[in-house]
């Protein structure tokens, strides 16, 4: 009777153990993507990367769209969705208005901002656009608004004081800054290729080089249990080739990738010199998306 009583015993724990990882294996995880709008689009970029993480961490991932990013972080903490890529500059404002948690960081290599003006306009430096316009990307974005703005502010010219701040299309501004209506154009290095190629007839000369910028981030919401963050950090960490692949089946917007690396160790100060641009720009308290 005893040995049957032991037998019944542990073929219960053995069912309750099942059951445990059958809830684990079944736990549903919604991801957004800031600068993605519609499911369309989230699919098309991310089905793959979907399909792979949800095979290796064992969770069922959905993507989940927002429209913009003050719906994401809205989303996250009503718990609406449990993870969200972001840029940079949404980052320091989602770390603002809630208590996120970063899981990895998405590298973006060769990711920085550039002041660009053309050979022959007669601005050789960034002395020369003190009492001019220039020419940069929409508010709010990391390597073409608030990279430029800073790169110049750290070379002694300042925004509004020194020069004006125009935010319009590169390739408006392109043609703006061969009439003589700007004098420069903020953008970042991949834009370069495509505007040489677009206007064959200019030549382009960087007068201004930002630093690197902080990596994309992958974060977590605070409702989402630190043993949750953890396993996706390892299956970041220990299928890393394979999650790489996924992302860059994105045929549009996850090039700017190409070459990527997930960085586990990724840190709150990393995104200190993006608060810093912020204040620049005269949003010290970084806790509103620009743009939105």
């Amino acid at each position: 009777m005893k040995k049957l009583f032991q037998a019944s015993r542990l073929v219960a724990v053995a069912t309750l153990s099942f059951a445990a990882l059958s809830a684990q294996a079944q736990q549903t995880v919604r991801m957004a993507v800031t600068d993605i709008v519609g499911l369309e689009n989230l699919q098309r970029e991310f089905g793959g990367f979907q399909k792979i993480l949800s095979e290796k961490s064992g969770m069922k991932v959905e993507l989940f769209p927002v429209p913009n990013r003050t719906a994401a972080v809205e989303a996250l903490n009503a718990k609406k969705i449990d993870l969200v890529l972001t840029g940079p500059a949404e980052y320091v404002v989602f770390k603002k208005r809630s208590d996120a948690k970063l899981v990895v960081g998405f590298s973006r290599p060769e990711y920085y901002g550039s002041v660009v003006t053309l050979v022959g306009s007669g601005v050789d430096g960034v002395e020369d656009l003190k009492g001019k316009k220039v020419a940069l990307g929409d508010v709010g974005s990391t390597s073409r608004h608030l990279s430029p703005i800073q790169v110049l502010a750290d070379l002694g010219v300042q925004p509004q004081k020194d020069f004006q701040v125009l935010h319009v299309n590169r390739n408006v501004a392109v043609e703006a800054m061969k009439r003589g209506d700007v004098a420069a154009i903020g953008i970042n290095r991949t834009d370069l290729p495509g505007l040489s190629k677009k206007f064959p007839d200019v030549v382009f000369k960087v007068i201004a080089r930002g630093r690197d910028l902080p990596n994309d981030v992958l974060l977590a919401g605070a409702h989402v249990p630190d043993a949750t963050v953890a396993a996706m950090k390892k299956v970041f960490s220990e299928n890393s080739p394979a999650l790489i692949d996924a992302v860059l089946m994105g045929p549009d917007e996850n090039q700017k990738f190409r070459g990527m690396a997930f960085i586990p160790t990724v840190a709150d100060s990393d995104y200190n010199y993006v608060r810093k641009m912020y204040a620049t720009i005269g949003q010290p308290q970084y806790a509103e998306f620009l743009g939105d």
